[in-house]
């Protein structure tokens, strides 16, 4: 009895340690996988440099600035030129009115400028001299000249005899429309013309700055200046002498003096 209760514990014992080596077995966990590194964050490129600012493009203007401010200067200097031969001119009226009272010796002359220019060419500088002497200088400055048809040059007494009249100007080419190359262009015209001045009488001498050459001459030969002369008999000549003013005679055309 004894040995059989033995026996029976011995195979309990061993079927006990053969299930617990067996169980051991099944719990033993199976090793994870090793997780792959993280994938390394992309650099961000290098961001481009800014861009440089562009250089200023804008046209410089102090050397216009300074032309402007010569013209300037040059316009009061003949101002004070003209004042001085006006001046003249009405120390001859007094002299001939006081020494001898005769007006008759005297003659009067008349100086005008026209403008026949197209809108392709603007007048920025007009000066006028008489016998080397200026009596006009004008630089314009909103429109003055370049607006208008007609100006006055002088009109004072002079000694009868030969004259010389010395025209100086510059345009300024203007574009039209979608013509815009013409901007910015400098065209000067020189010129000069000698007329008689007779006693007792008035000179009137018109210089008409025209177009010349037509529609298929060259821009830069268009400018020029033409010469119109007309005489009449001086009104204070005929107010002395009791008898009404001569008409005006019909302008005559005068060509440029060499």
């Amino acid at each position: 009895m004894f040995t059989q209760r033995a026996s029976l514990l011995v195979a309990l014992a061993t079927l006990a340690l053969h299930s617990s080596a067996r169980a051991d077995d099944k719990a033993a966990p199976v090793a994870a996988p090793a997780a792959a590194p993280a994938a390394a964050p992309a650099a961000a490129p290098a961001a481009a440099p800014a861009a440089q600012p562009a250089a200023d493009a804008s046209p410089r203007t102090s050397d216009e600035a300074f032309d402007v401010r010569v013209k300037g200067l040059e316009e009061q200097v003949n101002d004070i030129k003209e004042k001085i031969f006006r001046t003249k001119a009405r120390l001859l009226l007094l002299q001939e009115t006081v020494v001898g009272g005769d007006l008759t010796s005297g003659a009067r002359a008349v100086i005008v400028h026209k403008n026949e220019m197209g809108n392709t060419f603007l007048l920025e500088t007009a000066t006028y001299t008489l016998d080397d002497n200026p009596v006009y200088t004008k630089v314009d400055v909103k429109g003055d000249l370049a607006e208008k048809d007609q100006i006055e040059i002088f009109n004072g007494r002079i000694v009868p005899g030969q004259h010389r009249i010395q025209v100086k100007l510059e345009y300024r080419g203007h574009g039209v429309g979608p013509i815009t190359y013409l901007d910015g262009y400098k065209f000067k015209v020189t010129s000069s013309y000698t007329f008689n001045a007779e006693p007792g009488k008035v000179t009137t001498v018109q210089a008409i700055g025209y177009e010349k050459g037509g529609p298929f001459a060259e821009l830069k030969d268009k400018p020029d200046v033409r010469y119109e002369t007309a005489v009449s008999k001086d009104s204070a000549v005929a107010k002395k002498d009791g008898a009404p003013a001569t008409p005006a005679a019909a302008p005559t055309s005068g060509a440029p003096a060499p």
